[in-house]
Formats: C-alpha cells, sequence, structure tokens
C-alpha cells in the first residue's frame, strides 16, 4: 500500500510554503535590519507550523507494520499487534487494547461523524455495509488497512512457521510485538529552529 494522506492538506501545506518563500525573497531583497530578521523568523515559524500540521501527518503501511504520522509523534503499529481500523470523525487504529488516532484521516460529513459515534460507543465501529463506490475516502482507507493487516498477519505466520530464516525472519524477529510511539525528530527542528531564531533577534534588538 502507498502513504495514506489529505491531499487538501498537503495542497494547502505547499501553497503555504510557496508564500513564505516569496515573501523572504521580498524581505531579502528589500528588507534590513533587525525588523526583518524577526519578520524573517515570524515567516520560517509559520512554514514549521505548515510542515507539522498539513505536509508531515500521514499513515504509512509497511512490510512489518503501519505507521502513524501525526504533526508531533509517530506511533509504529505491528501487524502482529493490529486488531481493527476504523473511523468515527478520524481513522483509527486499535491494537493490544488501545486506541490511536490518525490526523490527516479525517470524516468530513458531520452526519456521517455523529452516526460513526454512535455506533463506536466504547469499542471499534463496526465496519459499513455499504458500496465502496459509496463509501468516503477514509472509510475506504481503513478497509484496505484492515486486508492489508490480514494479508501481512498470514504472510508473517507463515514465515514464523518456516524458521524465520533469511532477511525476512530477521525483519519478523527484529520488528517491536507491540505498538510504540517517539516524538518526530523532524517536527521538533521544524518548529525549534525558527522559535530559537526568533528569540535569538528579540534579544539583540
Amino acid at each position: 500500500m502507498k502513504p495514506l494522506t489529505a491531499p487538501a492538506s498537503r495542497l494547502a501545506g505547499w501553497a503555504w510554503v510557496v508564500i513564505v518563500v516569496l515573501l523572504l525573497a521580498d524581505l531579502v531583497l528589500r528588507g534590513s535590519g533587525p525588523a526583518s530578521l524577526a519578520a524573517g523568523a515570524v515567516l520560517l515559524i509559520t512554514a514549521g507550523a505548515a510542515y507539522v500540521l498539513w505536509l508531515r501527518p500521514r499513515v504509512v503501511p509497511t512490510r512489518e507494520g503501519v505507521r502513524l504520522v501525526n504533526p508531533l509523534r509517530d506511533t509504529f503499529v505491528p501487524w502482529q499487534a493490529f486488531t481493527w481500523a476504523d473511523v468515527t470523525d478520524v481513522l483509527r487504529i486499535h491494537a493490544d487494547g488501545r486506541v490511536f488516532r490518525s490526523w490527516p484521516l479525517r470524516e468530513t460529513k458531520r452526519a456521517r461523524v455523529r452516526e460513526n459515534l454512535r455506533r463506536a460507543g466504547d469499542g471499534p465501529v463496526p465496519a459499513p455495509d455499504a458500496d465502496p463506490r459509496t463509501m468516503s475516502p477514509v472509510d475506504l482507507a481503513a478497509r484496505d488497512l484492515r486486508a492489508e493487516a490480514e494479508r501481512r498477519r498470514a504472510e508473517l505466520g507463515g514465515r514464523e512457521a518456516g524458521g524465520g530464516t533469511g532477511a525476512g525472519g530477521s525483519a519478523v524477529a527484529s520488528a517491536p510485538r507491540g505498538p510504540t510511539t517517539v516524538w518526530g525528530p523532524d517536527a521538533l527542528v521544524a518548529l525549534g529552529a525558527p522559535v530559537a531564531l526568533l528569540v535569538v533577534v528579540l534579544l539583540m534588538v
């Protein structure tokens, strides 16, 4: 499976990055002094925010599991721990009795969100009985992830039954057995570096 993203958010993110680049070029050509440096740092902060909120988030299925890349943190769910994927207001991954939410993949229709939340209660939302041609993009993503999980678990089970030999067996042996969540260093740099620059400029004024 290819990485799952929100096209509209990515388009908005790249549009804002282009605007920031043009504004920074104007500052370089026409600006001078600490005020221009401060304005440039603020623009870089907004570009970092666009990256973190719109460009970075995605859902990445891999050979060993699925990675939820959210604005500041990444969660990796191995296929062995994956139990279900559903949709309330966002795509959710169920694993080891926990629920992990995906930032970019969202249900946009309010009526469907209310229906999903009602059906969810305290547990997973059942798979919708709908024609794939009428399903929303996020419901299709959840369906595809469930199918991918079944296929990958069958493959991993076959490798383990075969003794875990070869490169595939090494991947199975080294993959984490439960979900793991870590901070995204690129997100922290994208936000922290321009903020640090702004602080330095303000101290120089």
